[in-house]
């Protein structure tokens, strides 16, 4: 059959097989010759790149082309000439059928250009490939919001300054390489993150058995190469262990100091080894002399007493509890080796570092003295009191260190009169306290007990407590900076769950944060009366029950697991900025409810991801519980993939809310509003004739702010009433008046 030629074709003669694509019209591979010939696609439209201040991370979106060259399989491919090799698109950068890409892993402080390519099936046979081009320029990914108190410097008000402080990541890697009877040469990696030049690396050392305060620092200038090492020299390392870490130095500041890696001696030092092999004979001999005659003395022991009661065994030190079988001797722990390559290697039968209970010690000045340093009370000057608490006052201060250097620390006091059970549960703290060393828990640096008032000396943590903190900048951060609170305090509970502590009472009011928004674990045991109402007595004991897993509330079973469901909680009171979880509700609904099935729902603004990690957090299982590991790895992966939290969380349908059930007894308008602690807004709504409870139900979020609503906590608290009133609706068909 003869049939025209289809469009965009012409045929050279008169009874042609194909017909022939005119100029800049081609067929695919996959076409027949009787489809129509079709066109390259127009360059995408609206290209924008967002570049986020905290991670650097580029995110491109686009628009479809106006023109789709007259097929449907348009694709998209993204070029960046100048990204580095380990550059990371997300989902990709070639055949894109979404309009949206994020890209991460790119250096600090530089000027990207990315073009966007628009193709279809025909754009390879093409000459020109349309295209877009955008630029974008990073900010440091190791950036760190810091806030600074006008008011506490020099100006009246209450305002904040927000100032961007790019400081360099942690070091990475820090190993020994080789050691000796007097000194350690440590290797290390530059930060992944510099930030800036590095001026230069300041080491940190002190031994393990003396304070922090004690230490001495070392400055190590910058050589070339991606590996930095430092001979440290004059140690006593034959009985004696000490702690190392790093830092770098940029224009900015000091970056935070890498994890504390410890060690002891070796034999490697050569030119001692024959004085040295002397001594470590003759000690050996001495100490199987010594083993021969505990053993007689163990043989008789336990054909002595081998029916001893439990109760007196309890009472026996421990290394005689070895040489009876039951408990073994605490290994040594963090010690390094290097074999013959150099490389680092640790052994199998060393042990974590676990958590001792101060109570076994049966006397509380002995627990001290094991676990914390003993500070003269005439290097502390108190400044102000800034709290307090069930035993006393809590204050900022100065103390004087070795150096005479001056150093802000919080100084909590006993107060005067104190009994001695309530100095013993003081001080108990301190003992808990100072097993403890890790970035993201409160530091312990002494205590006072020769002189009164006892003291507990910490460092200074300058934002204070986490909930009022939230509450006080509500709505101010992106939900980037309160995730990183929240993996800030997943790691240090990770560290605490791997000591084998269980903290029982985890909470934002027991959160402390820093001037760069690191948050820290505190209170130990010195507080339960800060918040009324939070704490109930269940069986002679003070629960938090808001904030306690079931098992705990039913069984008294307190585990790391039950942490985990504490933790769930302060999710939702970080993403909430600071709102009292269950509400006002009591504390026996809250039990009722959670022993229901109810959990909390999703605060505005939550994403998804981020409220479905809280319900991990809440499962009725504790054994299905993420761990703290698990928590941190998550909070990672959120940070690094931004995109994940923009798809937000909705409130179930139906949820067994009593909060919502309370909304029948508010009769109007103003006693909705006095619920909330908004009354200040009651002649708003009555001059805009808002007096009925059904009139508000159809208010949204662009309606506040005609209503001269527009702090942004108020818009989310009334906002947040709103939904409990038409959920009510919803639910029960109930018309209010």
């Amino acid at each position: 059959m003869c049939r025209p030629c289809p469009a965009k074709s012409h045929a050279d003669s008169a009874g042609m097989a194909e017909c022939t694509c005119i100029p800049n019209f081609y067929r695919a591979p996959s076409d027949r010759p009787s489809d129509k010939c079709t066109e390259t696609p127009s360059s995408p439209r609206n290209l924008v790149a967002k570049v986020h201040q905290m991670t650097s991370v580029v995110t491109l979106s686009w628009s479809p082309p106006l023109n789709h060259g007259g097929r449907n399989d348009t694709y998209y491919n993204i070029e960046c000439a100048r990204c580095p090799s380990d550059v990371r698109f997300s989902p990709s950068d070639r055949n894109l059928n979404v309009l949206q890409v994020n890209v991460s892993r790119l250096a600090s402080y530089t000027t990207y250009i990315f073009n966007v390519y628009a193709r279809n099936g025909v754009s390879n046979q093409a000459s020109v490939v349309r295209f877009e081009t955008v630029n974008a320029t990073t900010f440091s990914s190791g950036f760190t919001l810091r806030f600074w108190d006008f008011k506490r410097l020099r100006y009246k008000t209450d305002s904040f300054n927000f100032e961007f402080i790019q400081l360099p990541s942690p070091v990475r890697g820090i190993i020994v390489r080789k050691i000796t009877s007097t000194s350690v040469n440590l290797e290390w990696e530059v930060p992944e993150f510099p930030n800036g030049e590095i001026i230069s690396y300041q080491i940190r050392y002190y031994r393990q058995d003396q304070p922090l305060t004690d230490g001495k620092y070392l400055t190590h200038t910058p050589t070339f190469g991606n590996i930095q090492e430092k001979l440290i020299e004059n140690l006593k390392l034959l009985n004696h262990k000490y702690i190392f870490q790093v830092r770098a130095q940029t224009k900015s500041g000091f970056g935070a100091f890498s994890h504390p890696i410890s060690t002891t001696s070796t034999n490697s030092d050569n030119g001692a080894a024959f004085g040295l092999g002397m001594i470590v004979a003759v000690a050996a001999g001495a100490v199987f002399i010594l083993l021969a005659i505990l053993a007689i003395i163990y043989w008789s022991v336990r054909r002595s007493y081998s029916k001893l009661d439990d109760r007196l065994y309890a009472q026996i030190p421990l290394s005689v509890r070895y040489w009876k079988g039951k408990d073994p001797l605490p290994s040594t722990e963090g010690i390094i080796y290097s074999n013959s390559n150099g490389e680092v290697a640790l052994p199998q039968l060393t042990k974590a570092r676990t958590y001792v209970d101060p109570s076994i010690y049966g006397d509380t000045d002995r627990a001290l003295k094991e676990f914390t340093t003993e500070i003269e009370a005439n290097s502390i000057r108190i400044i102000a009191v800034i709290g307090g608490g069930e035993f006393g006052d809590v204050c900022s201060g100065f103390l004087r260190q070795a150096d005479n250097s001056n150093r802000k620390v919080a100084v909590k006091m006993l107060k005067p009169g104190a009994s001695e059970p309530d100095r013993n549960n003081f001080l108990l703290e301190a003992s808990i306290m100072g097993q403890f060393l890790h970035p993201n828990v409160v530091e312990l640096l002494g205590v006072v007990t020769k002189t009164r008032p006892a003291m507990i000396i910490t460092e200074f943590v300058a934002n204070g407590a986490l909930d009022t903190f939230l509450r006080e900048h509500d709505g101010q951060f992106t939900m980037i900076q309160l995730i990183g609170m929240l993996r800030c305090i997943a790691s240090g509970m990770r560290y605490l769950s791997e000591m084998n502590y269980v903290h029982r009472d985890l909470a934002a009011r027991n959160i402390l944060v820093d001037e760069t928004l690191d948050c820290k674990v505190a209170d130990f045991g010195l507080s339960r009366e800060k918040e009324e109402g939070a704490y109930e007595t269940k069986g002679g004991g003070k629960i938090p029950v808001r904030w306690t897993s079931p098992e705990a509330i039913s069984y008294k079973k307190f585990t790391s697991a039950s942490d985990v469901w504490s933790y769930g909680i302060v999710m939702w009171e970080v993403v909430s900025y600071g709102e009292r979880p269950y509400w006002n509700w009591s504390n026996q609904d809250v039990v009722q409810a959670v022993e229901k099935g109810y959990r909390l729902p999703p605060p505005m603004e939550c994403p998804q991801a981020t409220y479905q990690l809280m319900l991990d957090c809440w499962q009725k299982d504790r054994l299905h519980r993420p761990t703290f590991g698990t928590l941190v790895s998550t909070l990672d992966r959120l940070a690094r993939n931004p995109s994940i939290l923009m798809n937000l969380a909705k409130i179930r349908e139906n949820p067994l809310d009593t909060a919502i059930q309370e909304m029948s007894k508010f009769q109007n308008v103003e006693e909705w509003l006095e619920s909330m602690k908004m009354s200040r807004y009651r002649d708003t709504f009555e001059h805009a004739g808002y007096v009925k409870l059904r009139d508000i139900a159809h208010l949204s979020a662009n309606d506040l702010p005609r209503l001269g609503i527009n702090l942004v906590g108020h818009q989310k608290k009334i906002l947040k009433g709103i939904q409990m009133i038409r959920a009510r609706i919803d639910s029960s068909g109930e018309t209010f008046v």
